[in-house]
């Protein structure tokens, strides 16, 4: 009998401690699991926890990696770091940097262990100063050894609130392996990734903004506007091909921002709503400017109405205004609908029912946007100004580290 009480004892305890057991399990997992899953920025980042690997407490906005001594062409990557509106500095943003050597290899080192991971020794941190600016000097990198892929810089970005992730690779406009198919898959997170660069004896130079949160998954702040028209600020203005009915193309199809991107270019749209007198003083403002600033400056109208359209008819309306207003810089364009694919006007998503769009774009990518303005003098300033500060002078530069 006292055999069979401790049976049923031992049955007992068993019982209640597998049904402790399962309820502290269920807590735990309970604690574990958070009641709503949090989604990181960026849409997830294979491999930037490496970018804390090594990464010193102490960032300057100046950097110069290890890859500057090395053999290769030497490369000066600089800009500026801009809140989502394109416009506001972002300071105190981390820009993480890795990128092949000359041989197209991500080369490692057994010095340190910053050196040993996938990412290669030539890696390196800057960090953005008050005014959201940024420079790092390195070589410029080799294509990866017999494949079709350009020569890139990877970067990823941390913000102070935010997870990392990362935005667009450095690629270089003038790499052959840059075809026009690569080129349009190219996701602009962060903004274009194209690099333009300019020679400055055994350096090439290249400006590159960034825009926090563009084309960025998951990103907290969104752009606050009533109106939507044009690409966004930080993208690149892309090629197509309008009528030229007036200026020093006339009668070609040629495109303005592959003709004449190197500088300063306004791309003037109207669509189904044109203000004919204030369409009219704009292009004397802009005729003005474009006198004033020579070879830096190119502009553009480009009128795409598409109610009761003819290309004759069009030709003959922009050709009266031409003369009329006795234009000579400014090109007087068309499209037969901002929705054209032939033309590829449609890239630009322009809204065809707003008044007007303004895209400011130098080395073609876009630095500024305006909708529905009108032609005051207010107005006229806030171009103008805008030009102004973004002429740039790529040699007043930021000293390197080492000479």
């Amino acid at each position: 009998m006292k055999s069979l009480y401790n049976i049923l004892f031992l049955l007992l305890l068993l019982s209640f401690c597998t049904r402790c057991t399962g309820q502290t399990k269920n807590a735990v997992q309970s604690a574990q699991t958070p009641t709503q899953q949090i989604t990181p920025v960026g849409g997830g980042c294979d491999g930037c926890d490496i970018m804390y690997i090594g990464m010193p407490k102490e960032i300057a906005s100046v950097d110069t990696s290890v890859g500057w001594k090395e053999e290769g062409q030497k490369l000066l990557v600089t800009g500026f770091v801009y809140k989502r509106d394109g416009k506001t500095p972002a300071p105190d943003v981390v820009l993480y940097y890795y990128h092949t050597d000359h041989t197209g290899y991500y080369s490692k080192r057994n010095d340190k262990p910053e050196n040993r991971t996938v990412h290669g020794h030539i890696r390196s941190w800057v960090k953005t100063d008050a005014d959201g600016h940024y420079s790092f000097y390195t070589i410029r990198p080799a294509p990866y050894p017999g494949n079709n892929i350009p020569a890139h810089i990877h970067l990823i970005v941390k913000e102070p609130a935010l997870n990392e992730y990362y935005i667009d690779e450095l690629v270089f406009d003038d790499d052959p392996l840059l075809t026009g198919t690569k080129r349009k898959t190219l996701e602009n997170r962060g903004g274009s990734g194209i690099l333009r660069v300019l020679n400055a004896g055994d350096l090439q130079i290249a400006e590159h903004n960034i825009i926090l949160g563009l084309n960025i998954p998951n990103y907290p702040e969104e752009t606050k506007t009533e109106k939507q028209s044009g690409l966004q600020i930080g993208e690149d203005n892309p090629s197509f091909s309008p009528f030229h009915a007036w200026g020093p193309d006339k009668g070609t199809r040629t495109c303005p921002v592959c003709k004449y991107g190197r500088y300063h270019g306004i791309v003037y749209f109207v669509g189904n709503h044109p203000n004919w007198p204030d369409v009219k003083k704009w292009l004397s403002y802009l005729e003005q400017e474009s006198i004033a600033r020579n070879k830096y400056l190119k502009a553009y109208f480009v009128y795409g109405n598409n109610s009761n359209y003819t290309k004759e008819r069009r030709q003959q309306e922009l050709e009266q205004i031409g003369q009329e207003l006795h234009l000579e810089n400014i090109a007087l364009t068309f499209v037969p609908a901002f929705s054209d694919t032939k033309s590829e006007v449609h890239l630009n998503k322009i809204d065809p029912e707003v008044e007007n769009t303004f895209v400011i774009y130098r080395h073609r990518n876009i630095i500024d946007k305006f909708i529905d303005l009108k032609p005051t003098a207010e107005n006229f300033k806030l171009i103008s100004s805008t030009l102004d500060k973004t002429k740039g002078n790529y040699f007043d530069l930021p000293e390197s580290g080492d000479d």
